[in-house]
């Protein structure tokens, strides 16, 4: 133990460089959020995190910590590979060695490069100099890529500003050590006066900031400019507000990152699919559980993957309907984009066939009724055609309304993870689906409540306006506050909603149907009445994203929530027609819409207020007031004395005020001067039943009689020395009481 503390005391500064390199390290893994793929971002903060800890705790010689630096990073990139399904180890030890060399590649060298950069940045940047450029270089780099990229980084240049004024206060007082070791050594016995400052210091800087008002740019950054003159939609001045997901520019598609989720994009109409089916459906890829407030983790699930290929059945370890139909389609790729999944209608149970299966695997996770596809990731390839079967359940709307929470979850136990929601979820989104529900009994009525309730009272844009939203909550900010968006504001809110009312959801992400392609005698048709069936092209617009509710014993069922969507689901009828959503209640009375309007009843923004802001900074003040008085009392004490004389204290009457005070003390303490005595008198009794006391109390006896008696005038000094002297008193009466104890 004592090595270790020796080892941080000598390391302290090169510790908290260490430090502030991390926090500015993890601003460019937020920028290529967008570019690198999941499994790289978690390699390298892993990476960095990891030797970040290393270098600041581990007291072993630096070709020791090397060395267990690149175990450690080796082991971190497997890990990671195998937990995002990059590969799977299989086979001999030797086996799996080589499967693991043939996929490190690129990651080992993105992550000995974060690596190498972090080590080198702590080393070579020692100096106030070297601190500022490098500092500057970072912030002048986000700068520029907020400016000419759609990904708004001003929270990263905040955050590298913040740490770059951490590293050059840590760099001061690194020389203040160096050049003065005794004042270092005294500023260490008192380092609540230097917190205390500094913390009230970047408080009102930050109550400043935060009641500063949104004025818009004077100048406009040569990005959206570009924007702007070209046409293009989607730029800033569109989508003013937040932009935490950077999408605000982006193109319509099907996305690999769910975890932010928000902003607007541009439609994309090139080609992705072609499928031939019987029927029209929603063409499913993945599904999502763990909400966090900003979007959706794809962590969860993952432990039930299964190798599979074609032609064997895909079982599914949720029930499913009682009565379903199946559905054979054929997949074609327009496209030479690589997807993590195949795609099919509702639930795929079996794959007939699939081309160039040789460039991959498939993993078949029974729990999510996913079919996911690996490739290598030096030469990824995706399969060109496929033939998928699926199962489309149809639905008893009549039996499932009737069905009670206990009748639906009772005997059926359900994952706790369709039912999560973060801890600090909004109450008045709670609030507000239990209103929406209020005249429903059954999951089943609720849920289509709910639905209707999303359908018809918010817009369906692509480009929301986010200029009125301050609530952290995703799904919160689109119910209260922006009220627009597309299929992942209201796909989401579904979700979250049902999940208030602790009915099982889910979130399911793929293509809507597609255009379905005319033939010759569809056009010979009268009327435009075509059959559902046929070839479907499918775009990039089209990718989609909905809800799928758990009713019990009648497994997983979609539900549409975006408008203008509808959802191909068969009803349990004598002619199994296609309808567009399920009625919750069959007759529903006007009022009840009137009751949950969330426009004019909503509650305020959640964010801070005026008057937050207001008292937040009274009570700083008031604060920071008391400090500077605690600190200021002896000079204070001398001028309300002043004001009772009607003239300026000399030093003689100054030592007295002060003699006066710590005879007040002693008093407190018990140790009493009888009225006969002398001061001296006193002093010497109080040596006898005190001798540690004996110094202190003799030079402040000696400074009160030259002050009081002496013709010699008191110097400005040694009235000082008063103050000084009666700290010394009361450390050496701490002591004694101590011992005593």
């Amino acid at each position: 133990m004592s090595d270790w503390l020796s080892f941080a005391k000598k390391s302290l500064f090169y510790s908290l460089s260490m430090f502030w390199i991390w926090i500015i390290g993890q601003q460019w893994i937020f920028f290529m959020d967008f570019t690198w793929f999941e499994e790289t971002k978690s390699i390298v903060w892993l990476t960095i995190t990891f030797v970040a800890v290393a270098e600041m705790l581990l007291p072993i010689k630096r070709i020791y910590r090397v060395v267990l630096e690149a175990v450690v990073i080796l082991y971190l990139i497997h890990r990671e590979l195998v937990r995002y399904w990059v590969y799977t180890p299989s086979g001999s030890l030797a086996d799996r060695i080589r499967q693991y060399i043939e996929h490190m590649s690129p990651y080992v060298w993105i992550a000995l490069g974060a690596w190498l950069l972090m080590v080198l940045s702590a080393s070579l940047v020692g100096t106030k100099r070297r601190i500022l450029l490098f500092s500057g270089m970072n912030v002048i780099a986000f700068c520029i890529l907020d400016s000419f990229t759609p990904v708004n980084l001003w929270q990263e240049v905040a955050w590298t500003v913040f740490a770059s004024l951490g590293w050059l206060v840590s760099e001061h007082f690194r020389r203040f050590q160096a050049r003065f070791p005794a004042g270092w050594r005294r500023l260490r016995k008192y380092p609540a006066k230097i917190l205390i400052h500094a913390a009230v210091l970047f408080s009102v800087m930050f109550i400043a900031g935060v009641s500063m008002p949104n004025v818009p740019p004077t100048l406009t950054d040569p990005y959206t400019a570009w924007i702007d003159t070209s046409g293009g939609a989607g730029g800033a001045s569109d989508v003013s507000g937040e932009l935490d997901s950077a999408k605000e520019s982006s193109s319509s598609g099907y996305s690999r990152n769910d975890s932010r989720l928000g902003g607007g994009f541009n439609f994309d109409y090139s080609p992705v699919m072609l499928v031939q089916s019987d029927k029209r459906g929603y063409w499913r890829g993945e599904t999502r559980q763990i909400y966090t407030g900003n979007g959706w983790s794809d962590q969860g699930g993952k432990g039930g993957y299964e190798e599979v290929e074609a032609g064997e059945p895909l079982p599914s370890e949720t029930p499913q309907a009682p009565e379903t139909e199946k559905l054979e389609q054929t997949v074609t790729m327009l496209s030479d984009q690589v997807y993590p999944v195949l795609f099919g209608a509702y639930h795929v149970s079996q794959l007939k066939s699939v081309d160039n299966a040789d460039g991959g695997k498939l993993l078949w996770d029974p729990q999510q009724s996913a079919l996911h596809w690996t490739t290598s990731t030096k030469q990824p390839e995706y399969p060109k055609t496929y033939t998928v079967v699926s199962e489309i359940p149809v639905v008893p709307e009549d039996e499932i309304r009737r069905k009670t929470f206990k009748q639906l979850y009772g005997d059926h136990g359900v994952d706790d993870s369709y039912l999560q929601i973060p801890r600090d979820f909004p109450e008045r989104t709670r609030k507000l689906a239990e209103q929406v529900t209020a005249s429903a009994d059954t999951p089943y009525e609720k849920i289509g409540l709910l639905q209707n309730y999303l359908i018809n009272n918010f817009r369906y844009t692509n480009q929301p306006d986010l200029s009125a939203k301050t609530s952290k909550d995703f799904v919160d900010g689109f119910l209260f506050e922006v009220k627009e968006g597309y299929c992942d504001y209201f796909s989401t809110s579904m979700v979250m909603m049902a999940r208030s009312l602790h009915i099982p959801a889910r979130w399911v992400k793929g293509y809507a149907p597609g255009m379905q392609q005319a033939d010759s005698d569809m056009m010979n048709r009268q009327g435009g009445d075509f059959p559902d069936g046929g070839t479907y092209t499918v775009t990039n617009a089209d990718a989609h994203s909905w809800a799928e509710i758990y009713f019990g014993p009648y497994g997983w069922i979609p539900v549409e929530a975006t408008p203008g969507f509808n959802m191909p689901l068969l009803t349990h009828a004598e002619d199994s027609k296609p309808v567009t959503v399920p009625e919750a209640v069959e007759e529903q009375e006007p009022e009840v819409q009137k009751d949950v309007q969330p426009a004019e009843t909503a509650p305020q923004p959640s964010g801070i207020s005026g008057a937050v802001v207001l008292w937040t900074t009274i009570l700083i003040v008031a604060l920071f007031a008391a400090y500077s008085a605690w600190l200021l009392r002896i000079p204070l004490r001398f001028l309300l004395v002043g004001f009772r004389t009607g003239r300026k204290l000399t030093p003689d009457q100054k030592v007295v005020v002060l003699t006066e005070r710590w005879l007040r003390k002693l008093k407190r303490k018990g140790i009493r001067r009888d009225s006969h005595e002398t001061l001296r008198e006193s002093v010497k009794r109080w040596n006898k039943d005190m001798p540690a006391l004996a110094p202190s109390l003799n030079r402040l006896l000696a400074l009160f009689e030259k002050a009081r008696y002496s013709p010699a005038a008191v110097t400005e000094d040694e009235w000082k020395q008063v103050h000084m002297v009666s700290r010394e008193l009361w450390d050496a009466f701490k002591k004694t009481q101590d011992f005593a104890a």
